[in-house]
């Protein structure tokens, strides 16, 4: 049985640019491939993602492609920075295109996402990891996905500091085995989903 995990990069700084949040995205995608997942990411300001809470907002959006991606897989993972304690709005726009998930519930009573597992990173140079995680954790627990425990992975550097994460020569400790106890953890949920998905409400 193969998993797949799309990893979304919500930074603020298009591609080439250097970008703390890819770099702990890369490291979360990484320990997620130790455990035998396939991995995909997308830095998803490099795309024309329109405004709106359709799946399809029209000529330019690009958004209907990077949906399929994200429903082929079996693990959804969003790194985020942090903005004034805020996740960034790129990671706001994928929640609120995301939103049109809540019209298709199917049949059986299940969202599409069923069975499908969300994690989170975070990272800045200031406080609001928590805060950030549990506003993006929340949405995706409405949305259908299901949230291993010991989760997010974030780093949080000092406050109104020049170090940034991508900066680092050396990964924390703690950040280390974040990055191993939640792959770890959202490997074996996605797993144990995809070989028996939630039953249909009765």
């Amino acid at each position: 049985m193969t998993l797949k995990a799309l990893g979304l990069n919500c930074t603020l700084t298009r591609s080439p640019k250097p970008s703390s949040t890819q770099k702990l995205l890369d490291q979360l995608l990484e320990s997620l491939r130790n455990h035998g997942v396939e991995v995909d990411a997308q830095r998803v300001v490099d795309l024309d993602i329109k405004p709106g809470v359709s799946h399809d907002e029209g000529p330019g959006d690009e958004w209907p492609g990077l949906r399929r991606r994200l429903m082929e897989a079996d693990i959804l993972a969003i790194a985020t920075p942090i903005w004034l304690g805020q996740p960034s709005s790129i990671a706001k726009r994928v929640l609120e295109r995301m939103d049109a998930i809540l019209g298709d519930i199917g049949e059986d009573g299940r969202y599409p996402t069923s069975g499908k597992v969300a994690v989170v990173a975070v990272v800045g140079n200031e406080d609001g990891a928590h805060h950030v995680s549990a506003e993006i954790y929340q949405a995706l627990a409405d949305l259908g996905f299901t949230i291993p425990a010991g989760s997010p992975v974030y780093w949080v550097g000092e406050a109104m500091g020049s170090t940034d994460y991508v900066d680092l020569e050396r990964t924390p400790d703690a950040v280390t085995r974040s990055l191993r106890t939640l792959s770890t953890n959202a490997a074996h949920l996605a797993g144990v989903l995809k070989a028996s998905n939630y039953p249909a409400p009765k």
